[in-house]
């Protein structure tokens, strides 16, 4: 793990921007970060501890995954997710609502779910967690003139929460289990995995070289990407942070970091 933290860190040295990037290899028991703790803008990878929020109220007993919400037409909002495009009066289970807010990064999804739980819960539920330094105070896609505080997070947070379901330590077992499942049908890519080698195999069945269970999250000036790399065998949590570059910077880096941390999962049997 030194040998990566060093690539990670030389790569960082001539960047422009902020980068921090927290890494744990589950199955070594080691892990290392760079800038790990300082507070980046969430954007949506804010919604990784809002599924496991939802996830901890059903297990409370408080809702059930398989209950529908309706959509309203002030549930809309814009940017990712397709349910802005879908006809108001429509109702989608609880657990329909998560995969959309992970998958596909549907902001009206997420605010569906947010007003079902409550900021205040869902940030309970993050403190529970161990993430002290991350913070949820609103909505997605609505701006308040008013707001003084946004939604927060950290790399190393973000890195131990990915570990804590890779574990099956978040929440529950059962609960950690499917939201790893959701977060491997994962739609949307910041780079993480563009180098990683193509998983075709003409053999039916056959084990993928390596799934990839993450999140993105990107507004104007900031691009994030954070993950659970499972390669033979192994687990690897990541999570990449940046603000302040281009989209092309950004993506390029995020890239190379995931080449890094794929080459040191490859090898490291």
């Amino acid at each position: 793990m030194k040998s990566l933290r060093e690539k990670i860190e030389a790569r960082l040295e001539d960047a422009k921007g902020t980068w921090s990037v927290a890494v744990e290899d589950l199955t070594k028991g080691e892990a290392f970060s760079l800038n790990g703790n300082e507070s980046f803008y969430a954007a949506s990878v804010i919604k990784v501890p809002i599924m496991a929020a939802v996830f901890a109220a059903a297990e409370e007993g408080v809702i059930r995954l398989g209950d529908c919400l309706p959509l309203r037409r002030d549930n809309i909002v814009g940017g990712s997710g397709v349910l802005q495009f879908m006809s108001p009066g429509i109702e989608l289970p609880i657990y329909d609502l998560i995969t959309l807010m992970i998958i596909q990064s549907d902001n009206t999804a997420t605010n569906m779910l947010i007003d079902l739980i409550g900021t205040e819960k869902i940030q309970a539920v993050m403190n529970g967690l161990g993430m002290e330094r991350s913070e949820i105070h609103h909505k997605l896609m609505i701006v308040q003139a008013n707001r003084t505080n946004s939604n927060d997070i950290t790399a190393a947070d973000i890195t131990a929460l990915l570990t804590r379901i890779a574990r099956g330590e978040c929440v529950s077992l059962h609960a950690s289990e499917q939201m790893v499942r959701i977060l491997k049908q994962q739609q949307l890519s910041n780079g993480l995995a563009d180098r990683f080698p193509a998983t075709e195999s003409t053999i039916v069945g056959a084990i993928p070289q390596w799934e990839f269970a993450g999140k993105t999250g990107t507004v104007e000036g900031i691009m994030h990407e954070c993950a659970l790399l499972y390669v033979h065998g192994r687990c690897v949590a990541v999570t990449v942070l940046s603000k302040g570059c281009t989209e092309v910077e950004s993506r390029e880096m995020i890239a190379q970091i995931g080449s890094d941390v794929y080459m040191y999962s490859s090898r490291n049997n």
